[in-house]
């Protein structure tokens, strides 16, 4: 399959903005408050898409490991600032530094195993396989840490009292929160698993709809599709595992007391 692609034009590109104005009438006429962060978002979206559209021309057209590694440092910091943005409450420094390695570690090991092993493109650093299928691994790994500290801290926050009921009788901290983590671990893989049990009938991924689209076999499409999603489960299930068996213990004081 090598069919021509169908590039858009300005005015087909701005016709799509329709969607967001029938948003914004929608959520106008039911009074819901999100408007002005509808407009922010949109335009952010549009900014920076335009803006990464240049940086990977130019990336394309000039492969260097460093530049490569330097994108990859700029979206993991990013992942991790929006995490600490879209979490509710103040984090402290120590649940932010167990967030940010929690990030770091799972996303970055499950980013170059599934590139040397499962890939395996060469040369390694090449953009224009290294950034997309990183962006991927990192923007839901990013999600799945923000749905887990979320229920974690709501968890330990509504359940307090039943936490401290178990310390009293001699339970560990571990112990006492097993139940919390599981909760918070299950929140955070459930979007991920949810994805996959839609994925091929309920709806296309973006990746395998925009190789499609740009005319590669299908098949091939899919079995890249289906990679894809095997390390992002994976990508997400190691960091928030990382961040649930660390993050539980910050609540906590040298003797084992749960912290105001």
């Amino acid at each position: 399959m090598n069919e021509e692609i169908i590039e858009l034009t300005l005015w087909q590109l701005v016709a799509a903005y329709i969607f967001i104005v029938f948003l914004l009438i929608v959520v106008k006429i039911r009074q819901i408050p999100r408007d002005k962060e509808i407009l922010i978002s949109t335009f952010r979206m549009t900014i920076q898409l335009l803006l990464v559209g240049y940086v990977l021309i130019y990336l394309f057209e000039h492969p260097h490991p460093l530049l490569t590694l330097a994108v990859l440092v700029i979206m993991v910091g990013f992942a991790i600032q929006n995490i600490f943005k879209r979490v509710r409450g103040q984090l402290n420094r120590e649940m932010k530094v167990i967030i940010a390695i929690s990030m770091a570690v799972g996303s970055l090991v499950s980013l170059f195993y599934f590139n040397v092993i499962v890939i395996q493109f060469s040369p390694w650093y090449d953009p224009r396989y290294f950034i997309p299928i990183a962006g991927m691994i990192i923007g839901n790994s990013m999600t799945g840490v923000t749905l887990g500290v979320q229920t974690l801290v709501e968890g330990l926050r509504d359940q307090r009292a039943r936490v401290e009921a178990a310390l009293m009788m001699g339970a560990t901290p571990k112990e006492a929160t097993r139940k919390i983590v599981d909760q918070a671990f299950d929140a955070a893989i459930l979007p991920t698993i949810n994805s996959m049990v839609g994925t091929g009938i309920v709806f296309l991924p973006g990746m395998m709809t925009g190789q499609i689209l740009a005319g590669v076999d299908p098949l091939t499409a899919i079995e890249y599709q289906i990679a894809i999603l095997l390390g992002v489960s994976g990508a997400v299930a190691l960091t928030v595992i990382i961040f649930v068996q660390n993050g539980y213990k910050v609540f906590f004081n040298e003797e084992d007391q749960l912290r105001e």
